[in-house]
């Protein structure tokens, strides 16, 4: 039997991670996620319905427990996810940024450390601590040129700060302590089960209820976007076969700016439901973010070279499954939209 730590595991990538590993007929997946507003009951129940499956409520940012939690469930890997990740956010409360995404950390690279140093050399030597981190660290791109494993840090944001702090750590734990772990650095994520406040939910919700779609700037930023499924999938093979101390980069090879990703989700909803269409009419540039990075691109020859992946999903077939998704899932996000963010702007307070 494999057992697996998934911390975030009730939160977008997490629960991707889960499924994927549950697929495994042998699998044990304990999500340690103590249920923030970004965690959302129904994925949980979701998860909670299979085999293999459990949930533990509490936080990432206690020493004491996370060891407790590890030396438990006698994990052969922990995948650390559990952070607070938008960017508006962090803006207007970097607080609980810094306590969650570079405390956290460290809490459970120590829960790790404490656990892994017992182990018989055998399985100290199987034993992987993946730390799932963002291109975001590595700040903002011109027109040209990628990001890759050699490239300077050089955060914009308290988030992306905070992430880079939390590489920091999890690389020096490696190098100091021997721990084995390896590291990732992605692009935009999308798929099913992400919280509303990120761009494509946001737009695909805010157009369902007439509401404003909200560009920031001029709309001409640029991301890489990766389904969630194929990040899953690129995680799993790192803890499978990553090499300890190593960083790897993963992106999707679908550079899109803003404004495109924004006009395409219109037109797929001028197909799905014509009734109040044309949806771009709602399109309404605001002020920019502050600190908003031009550009974000990933090479990832190293993770295709080294261990095989490349991403499967097509992103113009993998947008409108995303779409679809939200439509006949009203179950999942009517609940995060009336209670905890009914799509107003964040992150103003600069």
């Amino acid at each position: 039997m494999k057992r697996y730590v998934v911390t975030g595991g009730a939160g977008f990538i997490g629960s991707a991670l889960c499924h994927l590993l549950l697929s495994e007929s042998d699998a044990e997946v304990v999500a340690v996620d103590r249920m923030t507003y970004a965690a959302n009951q129904v994925t949980l129940d979701e998860l909670s319905s299979q085999a293999g499956f459990r949930h533990i409520d509490a936080d990432v940012r206690d020493v004491a427990r996370m060891t407790e939690i590890v030396q438990s469930v006698k994990p052969d890997v922990v995948f650390h996810l559990a952070a607070e990740t938008h960017v508006d956010r962090s803006i207007d409360g970097p607080a609980e940024f810094v306590t969650t995404n570079v405390v956290g950390t460290y809490a459970m690279l120590e829960a790790a450390r404490t656990y892994w140093s017992d182990l018989p050399d055998e399985a100290k030597q199987h034993f992987r601590f993946v730390h799932i981190s963002t291109d975001e660290v590595f700040g903002s791109l011109g027109a040209e040129g990628h990001f890759s494993e050699t490239t300077p840090y050089d955060p914009s944001s308290p988030y992306s700060a905070s992430k880079a702090g939390s590489d920091h750590l999890a690389r020096a734990w490696q190098r100091t302590y021997g721990l084995p772990v390896v590291v990732s650095n992605c692009s935009n994520n999308y798929g099913p089960r992400q919280f509303p406040e990120k761009l494509i939910p946001l737009m695909v919700l805010n157009a369902l209820e007439g509401k404003a779609l909200p560009v920031y700037g001029t709309g001409t930023n640029v991301r890489d976007w990766l389904h969630v499924e194929d990040h899953a999938r690129a995680l799993k093979m790192m803890a499978e076969h990553g090499v300890p101390g190593e960083v790897y980069c993963v992106g999707g090879g679908s550079e899109r700016t803003n404004l495109q990703i924004v006009h395409e989700v219109c037109r797929i909803l001028d197909a799905r439901r014509p009734e109040n269409a044309p949806y771009a009419d709602l399109i309404e540039f605001v002020t920019d973010r502050p600190g908003h990075d031009f550009r974000y691109a990933i090479d990832a020859s190293k993770i295709d070279t080294k261990l095989g992946w490349t991403p499967r999903q097509d992103f113009e077939a993998g947008l409108e499954e995303t779409i679809d998704w939200y439509l006949t899932h009203e179950a999942w996000w009517r609940p995060l939209r009336d209670k905890h963010y009914s799509g107003e702007r964040l992150g103003v307070k600069a």
